[in-house]
């Protein structure tokens, strides 16, 4: 386990909001916020989130306000110089994740190559 502060990965007050208020959910105590890379979309990788219990040996660790973000070391390569952000308007509510070193994107912005 180790600091992602040399990762260079910004979160936006907006996704810390969001994180902080899935985390205090009553069913969600003592959980993490966790964003990797997997196989999927359009162009062949796509980011995702999930909320788990365990930090593995190998994982990355942000912590921000009071929170812990984990990334496992294969995903980190994908995310580094990434921004997470999150996004809620009248259409839909979502994290995303912006990264200038992979901007290949599919029509639907949901995966990347």
């Amino acid at each position: 386990m180790s600091n992602l502060s040399l990762a260079k990965i910004n979160i936006t007050n907006s996704a810390i909001k969001k994180i902080k208020s899935i985390l205090n959910y009553k069913n969600n105590i003592g959980y993490n916020f966790r964003v990797f890379v997997t196989h999927g979309g359009c162009s062949g990788f796509k980011y995702d989130f999930t909320l788990d219990k365990n930090i593995n040996n190998n994982d990355l660790v942000l912590r921000q306000s009071n929170i812990l973000i984990l990334i496992d070391n294969n995903s980190l390569h994908y995310l580094s110089g990434g921004l997470i952000d999150y996004v809620e308007n009248i259409n839909k509510s979502y994290f995303f994740i912006s990264n200038i070193k992979y901007n290949n994107k599919c029509n639907c912005g949901m995966s990347f190559n």
